[in-house]
């Protein structure tokens, strides 16, 4: 749930006491601020595209993860000129492994749209009109760069938002609700002249202290204000509907390598589920497993094909399990492109294809010639 308020309608009753919440986060950031590598030093101006660079990276990705993928990709495109003229092979190696990957083709997208026009706009207005920046994008992003009065809305604030205001309703039915709360917070005079502090004592607090399970309660500076510690709700809220259970598919990879430590690759469709990526050959995912002798007939080639084992892995929607089979040949006369074994950790593999990779490569003992 993503949800941007700010400038609520004068008449608006607030939910919770917006400003003395706003004034105790502002004190409580000034001394326990996380040190992130995107976030500027106390009085340094923000980089916007530092700022933008590190949400999209973010969603749906937790800090740790991010970090040493921002580190790097900073290293490979230290400004958003930079990453406007890469190649889009080259932007989406230096993504392999943050999955999502239309975060990556939008991204691209997006630094080519600010190169042309010269710069970030600074309007959430016009931060929104760029590809691939939604509501909370252009929030977050207008907050902490620019200094625009907004609330950005991620999961964790949210969190705050529900607990903060005791809103009970199943968080499907509590859009408009969360959207008061946080246009509440959007209105007060810290939003007004410190939005983007406001914004990362929001993330921070969520982060360490307004935790999903086990919320620190006593430590957080808002807990005189929240409705949800006075009533003894915290750790029931947000009310989360129960989550359906994943459906399972199938699907098989070929892992096959000629005489030269080369390895067949192909490239998926440039949309949908990791479009533009590359992948070990193989047939379509599907909901029922498949026979090998039926695996088999959708090799790339023929060779003296070897099972290597089972990858599992989990997207959003769906979880998947690969059979992966590997064979070495003298020569590979198939569709698809042929990448050095030693040059597949700088390729545009996703995680499941390192995986499945790291499985076949593992075993290269057990590789029958063809």
């Amino acid at each position: 749930m993503s949800v941007i308020a700010a400038r609520p309608a004068p008449q608006r009753p607030l939910p919770f006491a917006a400003e003395t919440i706003a004034a105790g986060l502002l004190d409580w950031y000034g001394g326990n601020r996380r040190d992130l590598p995107w976030r500027a030093q106390p009085g340094v101006t923000q980089d916007p595209y530092r700022v933008w660079l590190s949400e999209i990276m973010l969603q749906q990705t937790t800090v740790t993860a991010v970090r040493p993928y921002y580190e790097n990709f900073l290293a490979r495109f230290p400004t958003v000129e930079s990453l406007a003229a890469a190649d889009a092979d080259a932007v989406m190696a230096a993504w392999a492994g943050l999955g999502y990957y239309a975060r990556a083709r939008n991204l691209h997208a997006c630094a080519r749209a600010v190169a042309a026009r010269g710069g970030f706009p600074t309007s959430i207005e016009g931060l929104q009109a760029l590809p691939g920046i939604g509501a909370y994008t252009a929030a977050a992003v207008g907050a902490i760069a620019f200094g625009r009065p907004a609330v950005p809305v991620d999961g964790n604030v949210t969190r705050i938002l529900a607990r903060l205001a005791a809103i009970a309703a199943p968080l499907n039915q509590a859009r408009a609700a969360i959207g008061a709360a946080a246009a509440s917070l959007a209105a007060t005079r810290a939003a007004r002249t410190r939005a983007g502090d406001l914004a990362q004592a929001l993330f921070d607090l969520g982060a360490g202290i307004c935790t999903p399970a086990a919320p620190r309660c006593a430590a957080c500076p808002c807990r005189a204000e929240c409705a949800a510690a006075r009533l003894g709700l915290a750790e029931a809220l947000p009310n989360k509907p129960p989550r359906a259970a994943r459906p399972r598919r199938f699907g098989v990879h070929f892992w096959l390598e000629d005489a030269a430590g080369r390895v067949l690759l192909r490239r998926r469709p440039p949309r949908g589920l990791l479009g533009g990526m590359n992948e070990l050959p193989g047939p379509a995912w599907r909901a029922a497993p498949y026979a090998e002798a039926e695996a088999l007939a959708a090799a790339p080639a023929p060779a003296a094909w070897r099972r290597a084992g089972e990858v599992h892995h989990v997207f959003t929607h769906f979880e998947l399990t690969v059979t992966v089979f590997a064979a070495r040949v003298e020569r590979i006369v198939a569709e698809g492109s042929l990448c050095a074994r030693t040059g597949l950790g700088s390729a545009a593999l996703p995680s499941l294809m390192r995986k499945c990779a790291a499985l076949a490569a593992a075993q290269p003992a057990g590789l029958a010639a063809g």
